[in-house]
């Protein structure tokens, strides 16, 4: 018997996200793993994340990454009420295909008094498949 490739179990670490959205919710189940100096995103690629030639979608791929990079950054920040995107880039570098699981490893390059800076590095079962960089402005209390 075969299972569903949306009900197998995530990598040891990862739990369903703790942060849900009006764009991701059709998505789910999405995963995180919160390191401690960052919030790696992870989902098992089926049909609704995919284009028309059955990659994952470079928009679903864009949007994991900034919401990873940023939730990393929010980590090192404190009495702040969040972080706004001002800048991303996302190179794709292969593709990653239904049943694969993506990953998203954002690490944290800098945060100042008013922007924050981030790289990630996404995977399809660990082999590269994009790398991004963000920029964030830090909304003050």
């Amino acid at each position: 018997m075969t299972q569903d490739q949306n009900t197998l179990a995530p990598p040891e670490g990862f739990s369903r996200h703790f942060r849900r959205s009006p764009l991701t919710d059709p998505w789910e189940p999405l995963y995180s793993r919160n390191t401690g100096d960052a919030i790696f995103f992870g989902l098992r690629v089926a049909a609704p994340h995919t284009n028309s030639r059955g990659f994952a979608h470079g928009g679903l791929i864009s949007a994991l990454a900034d919401n990873a990079m940023g939730l990393s950054c929010g980590l090192k920040l404190e009495n702040t009420l969040g972080l706004v995107t001002v800048g991303l880039t996302i190179d794709f570098l292969s593709t990653a295909r239904i049943g694969q699981w993506l990953e998203v490893r954002p690490e944290v390059v800098k945060t100042g008094a008013a922007l924050s800076f981030a790289q990630c590095r996404v995977t399809a079962d660990g082999k590269p498949c994009a790398r991004g960089n963000a920029t964030f402005s830090i909304v003050k209390r």
